[in-house]
């Protein structure tokens, strides 16, 4: 997988890394510096063949590193907070969310296989080098997972619609907070099985917030200090 930027090779792991690709006549001493201290190969290389190698702004650095590898479920099963992602298109917001997640200390995200983004050169790039801290588990079934969870003493808060505000709720210490998709929002049959429906107050002309907006405003509404 080639992803790029300065902070995104800072953070990722040096047994990751095959190698680096430098803007010619890149002079980042500080990242020249740790390349040559870490014993990461690299090359300079002309600027249009990094464009043609990258879709995302590269800061004259494009990493070569394993593609990633997803986790599961067994691997999060343990954690207290867990956000689902119900069939996510922008990598944008993955990216984003990963980012909220790891700052506020969430250990793992869920992911439907089918109809969703995959971590991409994208969701690296926004997610900072967050990516490397947060466990991302790929599943078949959302809803099946959701009630393995519920059996496992989680308590299921989905962000939809005329639910609860969220900020008059007393939330479970073992809970997951389910974000739907752009646009559509959740699937009938993840809100049907949902523990609890929670809301955004919408005070202007339009009645929604971007989906990583709103995980952040949720997430950190409902950490118990």
């Amino acid at each position: 997988m080639l992803v790029c930027g300065k902070n995104v090779l800072k953070e990722t792991p040096l047994n990751k890394i095959h190698k680096v690709y430098l803007k010619e006549n890149f002079k980042d001493k500080d990242i020249l510096n740790y390349l040559k201290e870490n014993k990461i190969k690299y090359e300079f290389t002309p600027e249009i063949r990094l464009n043609k190698m990258v879709r995302e702004h590269h800061q004259g650095v494009v990493i070569d590193i394993d593609d990633y590898e997803y986790y599961k479920l067994e691997d999060i099963i343990d954690e207290n907070f867990l956000v689902c992602l119900d069939h996510l298109e922008d990598p944008h917001n993955l990216g984003a969310i990963i980012r909220t997640c790891e700052c506020a200390g969430i250990k793992g995200i869920i992911i439907p296989k089918d109809r969703s983004i995959r971590v991409n050169e994208t969701v690296m790039k926004i997610s900072a080098g967050a990516i490397n801290n947060v466990k991302i588990v790929e599943v078949s079934n959302l809803s099946e997972i959701l009630r393995k969870l519920q059996k496992n003493m989680f308590f299921v808060y989905t962000a939809d619609m005329d639910g609860l505000d969220y900020r008059r709720v007393d939330y479970a210490d073992k809970k997951v907070l389910v974000i739907g998709a752009e646009g559509n929002g959740v699937s009938p049959i993840i809100r049907k099985n949902s523990d609890e429906i929670i809301s955004i107050p919408m005070y202007g002309k339009i009645n929604s917030l971007n989906a990583s907006v709103s995980a952040a405003i949720l997430i950190y509404g409902m950490i118990k200090e």
